[in-house]
C-alpha cells in the first residue's frame, strides 16, 4: 500500500479525503486514497481494509518500504520509520527535502495507537481557528504518530494512505 502527501500543506480545516482521492486521480493513480487522520467517523487505525492490514507493506510512490505492514504502525511506538526512506507528495516531491512543506510536521489526530483523540483533531478537520488544537508529529523524531499538540491554524503535511490493494496489470 502506497503512503504519498498532499502536493501542500494544510490547515485543520480541510476536505482531506477528497484532496487524497482527487491528488491521486490527478498523479494518474487506479486506486483508492484516504487521509492519514483519524476522523468523526473512523480511527487512524481502521483507514486500511481488514483484509490488507497485515500482509501488504507500506512503501512510497517509489515502492521503497515504510513499514512491513499497516498494523507495525500502530503498535504503540508511534509510527517509529527510517527518515532515510523518502515520502513523496503526488508529484513526486521529497516532503522531507522540499521547502514547499517549511514545517516537517504531519497532522494526525490519533494516540500512537491510531485511536481518534476527539478533542485534539480540529473539530473532525473543520477548523483553522487558532485556538482548537490538532494531534501532529514531527517527522525529524521519525514517527508518524509522535504525540504532539498545535494550534489548527498551522500549515502542515497531510498524508495519504492506499487504503485498498488493487493488483494493476500495467505494473
Amino acid at each position: 500500500l502506497h503512503l504519498a502527501a498532499l502536493n501542500y500543506p494544510l490547515s485543520g480545516d480541510m476536505r482531506a479525503d477528497f484532496q487524497c482521492f482527487r491528488q491521486a486521480q490527478l498523479a494518474g493513480l487506479t486506486s483508492t486514497y484516504r487521509a492519514f487522520l483519524s476522523s468523526h467517523l473512523q480511527d487512524l487505525a481502521t483507514v486500511v481494509r481488514k483484509t490488507d492490514r497485515h500482509h501488504l507493506p507500506i512503501v512510497n510512490l517509489q515502492g521503497e518500504t515504510l513499514f512491513s505492514n499497516w498494523e507495525s504502525i500502530f503498535d504503540g511506538n508511534g509510527g517509529q520509520f527510517n527518515i532515510h526512506v523518502p515520502i513523496y507528495s503526488f508529484d513526486g516531491r521529497n516532503i522531507m527535502t522540499d521547502s514547499s512543506w517549511p514545517q516537517k510536521i504531519i497532522w494526525h489526530g490519533s494516540t500512537a495507537n491510531g485511536i481518534r483523540l476527539v478533542s485534539n483533531y480540529c473539530e473532525a478537520w473543520h477548523t483553522a481557528d487558532m485556538g482548537a488544537m490538532g494531534q501532529a508529529s514531527p517527522l525529524n523524531t521519525g514517527k508518524l504518530l509522535d504525540q504532539k499538540v498545535y494550534s489548527c491554524n498551522n500549515l502542515f503535511i497531510v498524508l495519504c494512505i492506499e487504503n485498498s490493494f488493487v493488483s494493476d496489470p500495467q505494473r
